[in-house]
């Protein structure tokens, strides 16, 4: 799953992005209320941690103009205001879910799965490809019954692809869902897991095709 921070204490910001990437997520960290409002304008992230207390803009402010613009995204509010009306105000906003700070990255991680389970559109949680099977909420792969144990980047580059729906997904559009936009991850990288990913898929005649110049697309083998 793709992730959209937006928080501006370093330190924690960090702290928050390592440990959910450790998880398998890619994080989008920002640290500016009107950077992120302008990045979340275009993005496509999966879910958004968003603090109140942004120089710039506020978090509130922000949310707001995320549900006026009909943006169904799940987003978690990081506040260090305890008050009950506060977190009223925060829901009130548009908020999935609130955590006040300080609090343990276990309950963030816990939250973020709870919203994860709960995103919108549940009937195409299940993408279907050839004998494969990928749970969007869970990141699980199946072949029939059996879960596959796939390297957790390899994983999220298969997400991509899938959830792509047969486009064609360009390497750079793949390094930013697998580490997060404006990392200093060199683009070869890419081809690496891509090669492995290509192995463990050809038991199932699933391919993935490239395209010089134009990316990466997953396509059942023909006659398969």
């Amino acid at each position: 799953m793709r992730i959209t921070l937006v928080e501006d204490n370093i330190g924690l910001s960090k702290g928050i992005a390592y440990r959910l990437q450790d998880a398998g997520h890619a994080v989008d960290m920002l640290h500016d209320g009107i950077e992120a409002a302008q990045f979340l304008a275009t993005d496509t992230s999966d879910l958004i941690i968003l603090d109140i207390n942004l120089p710039g803009m506020d978090g509130l402010e922000i949310l707001r103009d995320l549900r006026a613009r009909n943006d169904p995204r799940p987003v978690v509010l990081l506040t260090a205001r305890a008050d009950i009306k506060d977190r009223v105000i925060g829901l009130d906003a548009g908020a999935d879910d609130y955590l006040i700070k300080p609090f343990e990255m276990d309950e963030l991680e816990a939250r973020v799965r709870a919203l994860s389970r709960r995103r919108t559109d549940s009937s195409r949680q299940v993408r279907s490809i050839g004998p494969l099977q990928f749970d969007v909420s869970a990141r699980q792969l199946m072949a029939g019954e059996r879960a596959l144990d796939i390297p957790r980047r390899e994983l999220s580059i298969f997400e991509c692809l899938i959830l792509a729906d047969g486009r064609r997904i360009p390497k750079s559009a793949l390094l930013d869902h697998v580490y997060g936009t404006g990392s200093d991850i060199e683009e070869r990288v890419i081809e690496v897991y891509v090669s492995r990913l290509r192995a463990r898929l050809r038991p199932y005649h699933i391919e993935i095709n490239t395209a010089r110049g134009l990316g990466y697309q997953l396509q059942q083998q023909p006659g398969a």
